[in-house]
């Protein structure tokens, strides 16, 4: 399948269906002009002869300048929505052009993982960038937590997989989804991504959820201010007939010492579930979406879209009530409604309501969103790699790691550079030696980044690729902190530090190691990195220790069967340096540094 022509047929149907809509919106608005016209002629008509005919005719253009208004509406949402669309379609065409992705890059994420900067997991053109596809708070925290801790356990990684495998497939399930998921954007982002931020989030969700309703159990106090209202509102039919107020006037002064009473409490449940009608609307919408997902058989999938077909409905309630609570802000409906109505007590009275029926079920249906949103992203990616296999996982054993034509994903395919790789279950540790610029490093990038992926339960890019589940932990990429008055060398020291207490625990590991020492003498260096190979070896993990040490290579011999030698090499011809990125056995002997430092007039 060529997933370049399905996305461009795509952009074209969406950008032919967009058309027709915005040309049926330029003709309903006109439509609505015109209706507009009619009516204020009929009113004038109505005033100027008395006619009842002309109250027919004022009614009629009354109520089809309202239906007019309502097309024009629902015109509006269609056509923002296919404008997502558009969005969409296009952004993965653009990625599948090696264009940046228009999703947030997760850079927010990075603190505190051990291999999240040496493995590019967050930031831009990072691994996460390059999967994320969500748009809710709980989504894009829930694709990054997936990321920052792994599955660990096979048949938990199975299960994930049935569930990308069974969406990858519906392209136009999975596109529908992400575009409602936009629209809580606005008009304003039509054109582009997900704005971070720009919705409201449900950071206060769990302490108005845990707020003890106060109105709704006073089932005396619902009764009365509903006979309140009428007496209320009679009250004021006869003020208007009698000229009287005074009756009126003392019955709303009743009502807002009610509403007085219970002001405080109104204001601060207002603060926490307030301005969230957009957000709620916006899960909504995922959930009413992903109800219409064949679950293809998958576990996962089941579960959530029999949460989603109970959830959205509900959610969807919410919001509009929180939309009507909102009100309250407009002077007109805090001063007249409440005067009548108690509007701010009804308004708790029904989210209270709500609350009460479904405030164990809420936070389930809010993590389903998440989940929804992040295997959204890793099926987005599974179809947009249809040439990416699914790893076999391997029962809980001797660690292992075996693939073929194994290549870094976020390296375009034209210039991807495939390696077939195994370690373990015999050997623990490769050396990986080689000049500089040679791949050591990338390599190492690559085994970790692929590893990572199979235990998301996404493809990885290979022919062939099977594992026992690990932790990656990686000293690859170190940088000093003038902050933290650390230097280069302390903080690659911590860093080894904190590998070696994950692996004092026991967990199963995959180590990848890049030329550590680097900070102090060479024949420091060499004993140092010689007794941590060796500390390795001893534990329960596998390692990639990357090189230019080659007196490291002797450990082969001295521990055969568990540790080998592979090296990348270079190559001068005809004056230039070459590299073909080939996995090799042995130890690298070409040195390519002297000549580079020739060529460019250095030495």
């Amino acid at each position: 399948m060529n997933v370049g022509a399905y996305y461009t047929e795509a952009i074209a149907a969406c950008d032919e269906r967009l058309e027709q809509i915005r040309r049926g919106t330029r003709a309903v608005s006109g439509l609505r002009l015109v209706v507009f016209a009619g009516l204020v002629w009929a009113v004038w008509e109505l005033i100027r002869a008395g006619s009842s005919w002309w109250v027919a005719g004022t009614l009629g253009f009354a109520a089809a300048f309202i239906g007019a208004v309502n097309w024009y509406f629902r015109l509006k949402d269609k056509r923002l929505l296919w404008e997502k669309l558009v969005f969409v379609n296009t952004n993965e065409w653009a990625v599948l052009q090696g264009q940046p992705n228009g999703f947030p890059d997760g850079k927010v994420f990075l603190a505190g993982v051990i291999y999240g900067d040496d493995l590019d997991i967050y930031g831009p053109r990072s691994v996460f960038h390059a999967l994320n596809r969500t748009t809710t708070l709980h989504g894009t925290e829930a694709l990054a937590g997936w990321m920052r801790k792994t599955l660990q356990s096979p048949g938990a990684i199975r299960e994930r997989q049935d569930a990308v495998k069974a969406l990858a497939h519906q392209g136009e399930m999975r596109r529908l989804l992400t575009a409602n998921g936009l629209l809580a954007g606005g008009e304003g982002s039509a054109g582009g991504g997900p704005t971070p931020g720009k919705a409201a989030d449900l950071r206060t969700l769990e302490e108005w959820l845990n707020t003890a309703p106060r109105i709704y159990p006073l089932i005396g106090l619902r009764i009365g201010i509903g006979l309140w209202t009428m007496v209320n509102v009679g009250l004021l039919i006869y003020g208007l007939s009698a000229g009287s107020y005074n009756l009126v006037l003392y019955s709303i002064g009743i009502t807002w010492i009610v509403i007085g009473y219970f002001s405080k409490y109104v204001h601060r449940q207002h603060q926490l579930i307030g301005h969230k009608q957009a957000v709620f609307g916006q899960y909504a919408d995922i959930l009413s979406v992903f109800s219409t997902a064949e679950t293809g058989g998958s576990a996962v999938l089941e579960e959530l879209r029999g949460q989603a077909r109970e959830a959205h409905g509900a959610i969807r309630r919410l919001s509009r009530l929180t939309s009507f609570f909102d009100q309250r802000l407009n002077l007109l409906v805090f001063t007249f409604l409440n005067s009548l109505a108690f509007y701010d007590l009804q308004c708790m009275v029904a989210l209270e309501r709500w609350k009460t029926r479904y405030r164990a079920r809420l936070p389930v249906w809010i993590e389903a969103v998440g989940n929804i949103e992040a295997l959204n992203s890793l099926a987005t990616f599974a179809f947009n790699h249809p040439n990416y296999v699914y790893p076999a996982v391997q029962e809980e054993g001797q660690l292992f790691i075996e693939a073929k034509q194994l290549g870094h994903p976020l390296i375009p395919a034209n210039r991807c550079v495939a390696n077939d790789f195994s370690i373990g279950p015999g050997e623990k540790l490769i050396l990986v030696t080689g000049s500089n610029m040679s791949g050591k490093t990338t390599f190492l990038r690559t085994v970790g980044v692929n590893l990572l992926l199979a235990q998301c339960g996404s493809p990885v890019c290979a022919a062939a690729f099977s594992f026992t589940p690990m932790q990656p932990l990686t000293s690859l990429r170190i940088s000093d902190s003038l902050q933290d008055q650390t230097s280069y060398f302390m903080a690659e020291l911590k860093k080894l530090q904190q590998i070696v207490e994950i692996l004092e625990t026991g967990a199963p590991a995959l180590v990848l190691i890049d030329e550590i020492l680097r900070g102090t003498n060479s024949e420091d260096k060499t004993y140092g990195s010689e007794h941590f190979a060796r500390k390795l070896v001893g534990y329960g993990c596998l390692a990639l220790f990357a090189t230019h040490d080659l007196a490291l290579g002797a450990l082969e011999s001295e521990m055969s069967g568990k540790v080998a030698n592979y090296c990348f090499e270079s190559v001068i011809e005809a004056g230039d340096l070459r590299f073909d990125y080939r996995l090799r056995r042995g130890i690298a002997r070409n040195k390519n540094a002297s000549f580079l430092m020739k060529k460019m007039g250095i030495i």
